[in-house]
């Protein structure tokens, strides 16, 4: 298992308690307000959580003014 930093365990408790068992879509500013942290602290972990995250499948899905993320529980 894939150590994690305090931010990381932050957002991935954040998005495994938000998906449930389903898919949900997300971004970073969003999370961040949810969780404390800045939504460019949030952003910039999420591609790395994407490839080390064994209880959420994160995938960057669409950018308008700021990227989604879509979510799935593993």
């Amino acid at each position: 298992m894939a150590e994690f930093s305090d931010e990381e365990r932050a957002i991935i408790e954040y998005l495994r308690d938000r998906v449930g068992g389903g898919e949900g879509y997300f971004r970073a500013k969003g999370i961040a307000e949810s969780i404390g942290l800045s939504a460019k602290q949030v952003g910039v972990r999420l591609p790395k959580l994407a490839e080390k995250a064994d209880e959420v499948d994160i995938e960057k899905w669409g950018r308008a003014r700021s990227t989604t993320w879509r979510v799935t529980r593993s």
